[in-house]
């Protein structure tokens, strides 16, 4: 029961994670144009809504790392 519930936010955890990747501006601007991210390049970077994103991506990241740590543990 405990390792569904833990496959289960992993999965809509990797899922976050694929998105917020996707939403960062890149050098064409990516798909975070889409979003009204691409202010220009003095812009890119340093506004708030860029380093709060980055926070955000760190971490689900960072709890991605720990369900896959979880789920190696406890299929061994």
């Amino acid at each position: 029961m405990l390792t569904a519930a833990i496959v289960v936010v992993h999965v809509v955890v990797s899922l976050m994670l694929v998105l917020l990747v996707l939403l960062h501006s890149g050098r064409g601007g990516g798909v975070s144009d889409m979003f009204g991210g691409g202010m220009g390049a003095s812009a890119a970077g340093s506004s708030v809504m860029e380093r709060n994103l980055d926070r955000i991506t760190v971490a689900v990241a960072v709890l991605f790392s720990f369900t896959t740590v979880i789920l190696a543990l406890r299929l061994q």
